[in-house]
């Protein structure tokens, strides 16, 4: 191929992806946002440099090599709006050859239950039958197979890649349902002190195809309300891009202070965030974990910096940045792990809190204790996987 032939092709691509991009939907497939595991949501998101249990397959999925003695499974539960609306969280990761490579499943679903269906509260002579209310779900499911693969080990160094796989199912009671497919891969860089991480998520454009079935009589009350009634259609999900860095702090053996800043990029216009441009957005967020002792942790983050109405102020419409705070701590008992955030669901003036849970249990065989120690786990020389290629984690 020459080069006019190449450059003919490249106008083409361009061409096809700028039409594409203005499908994308801005906020599509926002359930897959809110986080995974209280650890990451205390630290304000910022997990991509520093991810390092099951929880990575949904940060980032280069992490979930860092799971190399034993499967570990964990949960997640949280509720929104008092209770409205229902967050949970399982995954599972499982080492596989070696301890050179894992593998993570992961399943979530947001959902609002028991919405009230009101189309037929009105009779045709006007009258109000209230036993003609039903209720139906509206839920986001999220099913995320993940791979993780150790790819350099340079003595204290190692650098390791992964990729999900995700299928996304959404269902809007017996009105509308929608299939979706997707892909996210990342990188992640690590020395004794500091941690690089990139997560490139929906690399390829994740897609969602909704399909309708209202009866005749739904349709029938849809038109008479004057609504629309809505037919096929494709939603797409922009590609974004999380960078993180971290550094561990060491003071003496006992005592650790991780700290990481991630930013993340979205390339669907601008947005409402610290650094907003077309078609490029950043909003950048941060972490810091105490480890005192790898039992106890006290964690704390901030994110989602934007422009808001200062408080009370309704007046003069004069608008300050404001951001989302979080803290949180957790405990460590031999291969259970229990943590907790309190998250601010939307920015410091607007106390929407939200208490946040998780739970992890590492699967052990008989009379084995883990043997992991610090921020990250070192493996013992003496369980070393007998191979021409060692590996060092970093603690």
């Amino acid at each position: 191929m020459n080069f006019l032939n190449r450059l003919l092709l490249c106008l083409c691509l361009l061409i096809y992806f700028t039409d594409c991009f203005a499908q994308f939907r801005k906020y599509s497939n926002e359930f897959l946002n809110i986080g995974a595991g209280a650890r990451g949501l205390a630290m304000g998101g910022a997990q991509v440099a520093s991810t390092q249990d099951g929880n990575a397959g949904y940060w980032n999925p280069s992490g979930l090599v860092y799971v190399y003695e034993h499967p570990s499974i964990s949960l997640m539960h949280a509720e929104y709006f008092a209770g409205i609306g229902k967050y949970d969280y399982l995954t599972g990761a499982f080492p596989i050859e070696d301890h050179f490579k894992t593998l993570g499943l992961s399943i979530m679903r947001f959902g609002v239950d028991d919405i009230p269906n009101t189309l037929f509260l009105v009779n045709p002579d006007g009258s109000i039958d209230y036993n003609n209310i039903q209720t139906f779900s509206s839920a986001d499911y999220a099913f995320i197979l993940s791979y993780s693969q150790l790819i350099k080990d340079d003595e204290d160094k190692q650098l390791s890649w992964g990729a999900n796989t995700k299928i996304i199912y959404r269902k809007v009671g017996s009105f509308a349902n929608a299939w979706g497919f997707g892909f996210d891969a990342g990188f992640m860089y690590n020395t004794p002190t500091w941690r690089f991480g990139i997560a490139a998520r929906d690399i390829t454009t994740t897609f969602n195809a909704w399909s309708f079935s209202f009866t005749d009589r739904e349709k029938e009350v849809l038109y008479l309300t004057h609504n629309d009634i809505p037919v096929k259609s494709t939603e797409l999900t922009a590609p974004r891009l999380v960078t993180g860095v971290a550094y561990n702090f060491r003071f003496g053996d006992k005592f650790q202070l991780l700290a990481e800043a991630d930013f993340d990029m979205t390339f669907d216009g601008k947005r409402n965030t610290l650094i907003s441009s077309n078609p490029i957005s950043i909003d950048p967020k941060f972490g810091i974990e105490a480890n005192i002792s790898d039992a106890v942790f006290i964690r704390a983050g901030a994110q989602n910096f934007q422009q808001g109405l200062a408080d009370g102020d309704t007046l003069n419409q004069k608008k300050v940045w404001i951001f989302q705070p979080s803290i949180g701590a957790g405990f460590k008992i031999g291969n259970v792990g229990i943590d907790y955030a309190f998250t601010n669901l939307a920015n410091q003036s607007n106390p929407l809190y939200t208490h946040v849970f998780s739970l992890r249990v590492d699967i052990l065989p008989k009379s084995k204790e883990p043997k992991t120690k610090g921020s990250f786990p070192k493996l013992p020389k003496s369980e070393k996987p007998k191979s021409s290629k060692k590996i060092y984690y970093p603690q």
